[in-house]
């Protein structure tokens, strides 16, 4: 929330612990001010940390805070050995972090799962943590909903041709069962007897 911002209206305030100092954290909607060069100036939801104590703005989470938040909700022992700055041009709709608050610090961990914890640098916590299994349900999990782009859509084309597929498979089967199965069969052929006799009388 600086001097080139515009703030509109706040939505929320909430106390947290950033950097282990009572922190404000101020969600807002506002846009880059009039002295910002920024061409996609629209009103969206943004935040801020405000000090507590002092009253005073500080800027997002560094790379530094980040790991120690991380390591903080982190149980395992194993050492950090890899952060990144995720921004949208970084995330895409098949990463791992995809639709959730951006910039984040990705801080990935040595262990055996594979684990990654996620901060996003305009909240001060772990969001997101990350690791191997969670990545083979994601996986399996864009496999069950068909959606091969962004995984969380239910009403692809894919899946509703599949759907539609499905019904005419299930119902052409009770079709077949209906014209090969002896009982129904030979109770056809004792009704065809009656129905040639009765249109023989009338």
């Amino acid at each position: 929330m600086g001097a080139s911002t515009r703030v509109d209206s706040v939505a929320a305030v909430e106390l947290v612990r950033v950097a282990d100092r009572p922190t404000y954290r101020v969600s807002f909607f506002g846009a880059p001010g009039a002295g910002s060069h920024d061409a996609s100036a629209h009103t969206v939801r943004r935040r801020a940390f405000v000090d507590a104590a002092t009253g005073a703005v500080r800027p997002p989470l560094t790379r530094d805070e980040a790991i120690a938040t991380a390591k903080a909700a982190y149980v395992g022992s194993a050492p950090v050995t890899d952060v990144s700055l995720l921004t949208a041009d970084s995330v895409g709709t098949h990463h791992e972090f995809r639709e959730q608050p951006l910039p984040a610090w990705a801080v990935r961990f040595g262990d055996e799962e594979g684990a990654t914890a996620y901060v996003p640098a305009e909240l001060g916590e772990v969001l997101r943590i990350r690791n191997d299994r969670w990545r083979l349900f994601d996986f399996l999990w864009m496999l069950h909903t068909m959606d091969y782009e962004g995984r969380d859509n239910f009403n692809n084309l894919a899946l509703r041709a599949f759907s539609v597929l499905g019904l005419v498979t299930v119902a052409s089967g009770f079709v077949l069962f209906a014209l090969t199965s002896p009982p129904l069969r030979r109770r056809m052929m004792d009704k065809a007897p009656v129905a040639a006799a009765a249109r023989t009388l009338s």
